[in-house]
């Protein structure tokens, strides 16, 4: 099979445990490149957090990041928004309201923006996550006032209060799509908005066929994208529910999974 595009997510994917990617992952990457295949990022980041990564590797001129779980497609070399799914911001208001009352801290997302509604109030936990993740939130405010599309609503907590949130949401009018897009995440998006959404969308727009494609992540958020791929492979570090829906498992982030499916598959030479 001849594959010409691959879709790697990023955290617990192409990233190891020190949201670093490997030597090893980042030669085997640019090696599959310099061949003509093209790499796509599809991530829960937001573009200022994974373009860098591509910049790492060389491949933004040309390149494509598939950013806050599928909600948006953008140009990593211009910065361009190439497709969004903007929801309606109104409908976030009771999960908001929930979200204050059983502390749990949340932020809203633009394609470039990223908002809270105290930075006073940041989470000793909450503000090192933006640290690590390269954003500075701004202060969140009233829906009249934005000037771009909101994107996604994610909530961040412990894994017990995000299974109680996430319980009780599934019992709301189904709004928009729910995902969990780590142990102590819940994203709220578009309905239709999803990575396999985005990532089939931007592969037809290139007339490369989903046979041609291979999706590699390790998280419920990359279902959709796994299943869509003709090659859909889950890391070794995935949840059993998505390594069963995977064609394969691949090592974990932390063993160079990504390096191991390139040569496996005959992209690259051991």
């Amino acid at each position: 099979m001849t594959y010409r595009l691959i879709a790697l997510d990023m955290d617990g994917t192409l990233l190891n445990d020190q949201h670093e990617i490997s030597p090893q992952t980042a030669a085997s990457i640019k090696q599959v490149a310099a061949q003509g295949v093209e790499i796509v990022f599809c991530t829960g980041r937001t573009p200022i957090n994974s373009i860098p990564y591509m910049e790492q590797l060389g491949l933004h001129e040309d390149g494509y990041v598939i950013v806050h779980n599928g909600a948006a497609t953008v140009h990593a070399g211009t910065r361009e928004i190439v497709h969004q799914f903007p929801l309606a911001a109104q409908g976030l208001d009771p999960y908001i309201q929930y979200c204050q009352q059983h502390d749990i801290h949340f932020d809203i997302n633009t394609a470039f923006g990223l908002y809270v509604d105290s930075i006073d109030k940041l989470q000793a936990d909450a503000g090192k996550m933006y640290d690590n993740f390269l954003m500075t939130p701004q202060v969140l405010p009233p829906w009249s006032e934005f000037t771009e599309p909101v994107l996604k609503l994610s909530a961040f907590a412990s894994i017990e209060q995000l299974d109680q949130a996430y319980a009780e949401w599934s019992t709301w009018n189904p709004e928009f799509n729910m995902l969990r897009s780590g142990e102590f995440f819940i994203d709220l998006m578009h309905p239709q908005s999803s990575k396999g959404a985005s990532l089939q969308a931007l592969a037809e727009s290139k007339g490369i066929a989903s046979s041609e494609v291979i999706a590699i992540g390790n998280y419920f958020n990359d279902l959709s994208m796994i299943t869509y791929a003709g090659l859909g492979i889950a890391m070794n570090n995935s949840p059993a529910e998505v390594q069963a829906a995977a064609d394969e498992v691949t090592l974990s982030n932390n063993e160079d999974g990504i390096h191991h499916v390139l040569v496996k598959h005959g992209l690259i030479s051991a």
